[in-house]
C-alpha cells in the first residue's frame, strides 16, 4: 500500500507530476505555469458530492477562464468508472483517474473513516449536500471497490507554481470556498 506524503502548506511549490486524462491527453503540471490553477481531488467517480461539485465548476469555467484560472478534477477511480460517472458531464476541463491514488499520495490527501462518520454524524449537513446533489441529477451510487474514506483536497496554485491555497477537507461534502478562488483572481485582474 502507498505511503500518503504529509500535508503540504501555503508559500510550497506545488508537487510535478505527470499523467494523462480521461482521454489518454497529456497532462504535466509545468504546462500550467503563468496561469493560476485550481487543482481539486474528490472521492470516487461515483460519489454523488463530488459529481455535484463537478457540476459546480463546469458552470464558473468559462468566467474563470477569462481571469486565467485552469482546473484539474482528480478521482480516486479506474477510468472506465471514471467516464462512466464523471465523464458524462462534458467538464471542459481534464479529469483524471487515479485509481492508485499516486497523485493522492504526492498531495497528501488523507483517508480518514472518523472524518467520513463525521459528516454522516452531522445529520443537517449531510442531508443538504445529499439533497442539493439529488436536486442537479447526483443520486448516491456505490462504486464497487472504491477508496469510501478518502478526503477530498483542493489546491489553488499561483502562475510560479506555488501554493496560495491548501484545503484539506474534514467534511465529504466541502471543498476551498469559491469566493476565495475569485479572490485571488480579481486581485490578479486588478494588478495586471
Amino acid at each position: 500500500m502507498s505511503q500518503t506524503a504529509p500535508k503540504l502548506v501555503v508559500g510550497m511549490t506545488a508537487p510535478a507530476f505527470q499523467t494523462l486524462d480521461l482521454f489518454d491527453r497529456p497532462i504535466n503540471l509545468a504546462d500550467y505555469k503563468g496561469r493560476w490553477l485550481l487543482l481539486s481531488f474528490y472521492r470516487n467517480a461515483a460519489c454523488a458530492i463530488c459529481n455535484l461539485r463537478v457540476h459546480q465548476l463546469i458552470g464558473k469555467y468559462a468566467a474563470y477562464q477569462e481571469k486565467g484560472l485552469d482546473m484539474l478534477a482528480v478521482f480516486e477511480s479506474p477510468k472506465a468508472n471514471t467516464l462512466q460517472y464523471v465523464g458524462r458531464q462534458g467538464a471542459p476541463f481534464p479529469i483524471i483517474g487515479d485509481a492508485e491514488a499516486r497523485l493522492y499520495d504526492l498531495y497528501g490527501v488523507e483517508t480518514s473513516a472518523e472524518k467520513v462518520k463525521a459528516t454522516m454524524a452531522d445529520a443537517a449537513f449531510a442531508q443538504h449536500v445529499i439533497s442539493e446533489a439529488s436536486a442537479a441529477g447526483f443520486e448516491l451510487t456505490e462504486e464497487e471497490g472504491s477508496n469510501f474514506y478518502r478526503m477530498p483536497a483542493d489546491f489553488l496554485i499561483d502562475p510560479d507554481g506555488n501554493l496560495r491555497e491548501v484545503f484539506y477537507s474534514d467534511l465529504v461534502g466541502k471543498h476551498i470556498d469559491l469566493e476565495t478562488v475569485e479572490r485571488y483572481l480579481n486581485a490578479q485582474m486588478i494588478t495586471t
